[in-house]
């Protein structure tokens, strides 16, 4: 008769923890290189089977424990054209990507903390709204921001972009001095100034990714 101090419930913890973590070890290594797309297969404790493109074009898919190599392939197969739609996408991102020289910097960031309060300023009266401090920095995800307070965050980046970007994403923020929340209020006010929001707001969506 076996005895032990360890708990069943715990040992069966501890069985599933070690053979997850041999799992995952030993698929991060598997690469099928007979498919299209090269890829690297996870498998962990989840229900459905994911497929990820990376900006670099690799491929990672994410399957249940008991998911086979064929029923991975086959999901492959099936995603085929998707995926190579992605890589395409990245690849043509990669190629329109604004390339920021340290000279463009030091001159942009001069540049916007000069025109982005003006603009403030400008469109703060038409709204008859109040600020705080502005604050104008290099920011990787977001293109401004309003705080509870009324201090106004704001990407230089803006300053390289057509200018009726700069001024949608400023009466953005002054919004949130009536309505600090993304409501349909807010969008109200968005639009009272500027009809066109939608169009500037799509166009910073998917240009917008370019200067980051």
């Amino acid at each position: 008769m076996r005895i032990s101090c360890c708990p069943a419930w715990k040992r069966e913890s501890l069985r599933k923890k070690i053979k997850e973590r041999r799992v995952k070890k030993e698929d991060k290594k598997k690469e099928n290189g007979d498919m299209e797309h090269k890829y690297e297969w996870i498998r962990s404790a989840r229900r459905t089977a994911t497929i990820q493109v990376k900006e670099n074009g690799s491929v990672i898919v994410r399957t249940p424990y008991r998911t086979s190599r064929k029923q991975v392939e086959d999901f492959l197969k099936e995603k085929r054209g998707w995926i190579s739609r992605q890589q395409e996408r990245f690849k043509e991102a990669a190629k329109k990507q604004v390339a920021i020289t340290d000279a463009m910097r030091k001159e942009g960031k001069k540049e916007a903390k000069k025109r982005i309060p003006e603009r403030i300023a400008y469109y703060a009266k038409l709204m008859g709204v109040s600020y705080g401090r502005i604050a104008v920095r290099e920011q990787k995800t977001r293109w401004g921001s309003c705080s509870a307070a009324g201090n106004l965050n704001f990407n230089w980046k803006l300053i390289l972009m057509p200018p009726e970007i700069l001024d949608y994403v400023v009466v953005h923020e002054l919004a949130h001095r009536k309505e600090l929340n993304h409501s349909k209020a807010f969008w109200s006010v968005v639009e009272q100034i500027l009809p066109d929001y939608k169009e500037r707001r799509r166009w910073l969506k998917t240009e917008g990714a370019l200067f980051i």
